[in-house]
């Protein structure tokens, strides 16, 4: 299964301020460790909701608001894709991290076979080409 973990955002993140070079090791270190045992698919860091933007959708009308927003604990800092084989691997890997405080939220991702009769043959088709051409690019 893959699942996405989100690294909650806090004041400091918020603030713009980047992490020191320990952090950055041993982050390193633990991603290292991800890649290795196949789990890490993806992961970055994100800058704060100031450089972001909101877009709302209501009926036909788009309306942008500019960040930063409010309600740091409901923002996201950071992000990873992983391939595990189940939401209990999942929580093992990040008990593993050099996380000392904080939040981090794990969340399955669709699968295909999820979807069930309305993901049509069709539609797979179409997102099987889609995901070839996101391949092909890297």
């Amino acid at each position: 299964m893959r699942c996405m973990v989100m690294v909650k955002a806090n004041k400091d993140s918020e603030a713009g301020v980047l992490p020191n070079t320990e952090i950055l090791t041993a982050m390193g270190k633990f991603n290292e460790e991800l890649v290795k045992a196949g789990v890490m698919l993806a992961g970055d860091g994100l800058h704060p909701s100031s450089k972001g933007v909101r877009v709302r959708f209501s009926g036909r009308e788009k309306t942008v608001r500019s960040g930063p927003f409010p309600e740091t604990k409901e923002l996201i800092a950071g992000f990873w894709l992983w391939q595990v084989r189940s939401l209990d691997e999942a929580i093992e890997w990040i008990k593993r991290s050099p996380f000392e405080d904080g939040e981090v939220e794990i969340r399955p991702i669709f699968e295909p076979e999820d979807l069930g009769v309305e993901f049509t043959p069709e539609l797979r088709q179409q997102e099987e080409r889609q995901r070839a051409q996101i391949a092909a690019r890297r």
